[in-house]
């Protein structure tokens, strides 16, 4: 069972939190989570179209006394020559959210990019929130559906940038 320390009240984030890799047997809490954060109109968009056809690179999870609070997932992705992972969806349970847990899943996500030598991690998400790790516009990066272009960053990690149709890497 993971653990990390208990909730001092039902909305602050615990003061230390393990980040342990996602497996197998997360996946019916992670998507329970993922369901609960964004409700079924999720299925309705362009990442989730991206993500259904892509592999899972890496997945994160958060538990506290074995329930599930906070999960995040990288997703194999090429636009142009760019080899990147696809970031999301970003869960944190409702009662704690605003509480950094998903600050902490996004850097836990960018150190795992950069492990595995990627150019750059994309996403669609908020400019103000994702700027200030790093992440910058990426107008050159073409979904096959629609989003709203400037919501499509990108934080590079090496020279080469998202150019071109974004596709999923199986």
């Amino acid at each position: 069972m993971k653990t990390v320390h208990a909730f001092p009240s039902d909305t602050t984030a615990p003061a230390v939190v393990a980040i342990e890799r996602e497996s197998a047997v997360d996946a019916v809490a992670v998507d329970a989570l993922v369901m609960a954060a964004f409700g079924p109109g999720r299925f309705a968009k362009t990442a989730e179209r991206l993500r259904e056809q892509s592999a899972m690179l890496s997945g994160f999870t958060i538990y506290d006394d074995g329930a599930l609070i906070g999960s995040v997932r990288l997703w194999s992705v090429t636009s142009g020559q760019a080899r990147g992972a696809f970031l999301g969806p970003i869960a944190v349970a409702k009662t704690i959210r605003s509480t950094g847990l998903g600050g902490k899943l996004v850097a836990r996500c960018i150190e795992e990019a950069r492990d595995l030598g990627l150019d750059g991690i994309l996403l669609i998400g908020d400019p103000p929130y994702f700027e200030r790790f790093g992440f910058k516009p990426a107008p050159k990066a073409v979904f096959s559906g629609p989003v709203n272009a400037a919501r499509v960053m990108w934080l590079p990690l090496t020279d080469v940038s998202p150019d071109g149709p974004v596709r999923p890497v199986d």
